[in-house]
């Protein structure tokens, strides 16, 4: 039987997203083994209901906890809405991870003025996940939540540098950031989360059209510190004997998850590498 610290990571979104926490998790844990399932057949989560949701995310961690995973990272903002409790509960002997606790916490040491923004989908935003993980931690804080649904278009297609992605992003964040756009925000915000695996991709485009002195909560590279922590806190790091492998699963067309994984991952993602799932 595998030592349990040599036992891989599990991490699951909708579709290849999450790929950005993969990136931030193999820059902070390069040693790391990791499972990554993208539900690509049932994407995007963002327009079902919460039951739907939860029911994938729990059929999505059932999958890769039977495989022998040591921790499962929910690497999708809706999912990570609405169903952790779920997964937790299914799974108690495995630590579930999402992405909104992390960000909101990184959110709430950041900011200086108690403002914060956050972007995301529109149904991340009109969920109020971020909202309800921030204030649960400051409630005094100060909270402008604004759905960016192009991001995620211009994200899928690579368009994430020049005058196309910096116009969007300046329509998208110019009422929240700049009082010369008629903006009716009380206070300028001095922290901006990404909360979208989406948005890392267009991180350039958001830096170049908010203040310069704007922190820019990055919800994946916070994930990947909150996987960090609990693997330490629990003694289940990998010794850095070997670069970690990456076993990488979809629901539909793995040709198209390499292509476009590559692109969210930043390294090269081969078809062969890919194993078709049904769930």
């Amino acid at each position: 039987m595998m030592i349990k610290e040599q036992l891989p990571i599990g991490m699951f979104d909708s579709g290849v997203g999450g790929l950005t926490v993969l990136k931030a998790l193999r820059q902070h844990m390069p040693c790391e083994d990791v499972i990554y399932l993208g539900d690509t057949a049932r994407l995007p989560y963002g327009t079902k209901s919460a039951q739907t949701v939860s029911r994938y995310g729990v059929q999505c961690g059932a999958e890769l906890v039977k495989r022998s995973v040591k921790l499962l990272v929910v690497a999708c903002n809706t999912a990570s809405a609405v169903a952790l409790s779920a997964l937790r509960k299914g799974n108690p002997d495995v630590p579930v991870l999402g992405v909104i606790e992390p960000g909101a916490k990184a959110a709430c040491k950041a900011t200086r003025n108690n403002a914060i923004a956050v972007i995301a989908t529109e149904s991340t935003i009109a969920g109020g996940a971020y909202q309800r993980a921030i204030h649960a931690i400051n409630p005094s804080a100060r909270i402008i939540g604004h759905p960016c649904p192009l991001f995620v278009a211009l994200a899928e297609e690579g368009w994430t540098d020049g005058d196309i992605p910096e116009s969007i992003a300046a329509r998208y964040l110019d009422p929240i950031f700049d009082p010369a756009s008629g903006t009716q925000t009380p206070v300028i915000p001095d922290t901006l989360v990404l909360g979208c695996t989406h948005f890392p991709l267009l991180a350039s485009a958001i830096k170049r059209v908010v203040p310069s002195s704007t922190t820019i909560v990055d919800s994946a590279a916070t994930t990947a510190d909150e996987v960090y922590a609990t693997l330490a806190a629990t003694n289940l790091n990998k010794a850095a004997e070997e670069c970690g492998r990456t076993r990488y699963l979809t629901t539909d067309d793995a040709a198209r998850f390499a292509r476009t994984g590559t692109r969210f991952l930043g390294t090269p993602i081969s078809e062969e590498e890919v194993e078709l799932v049904d769930l």
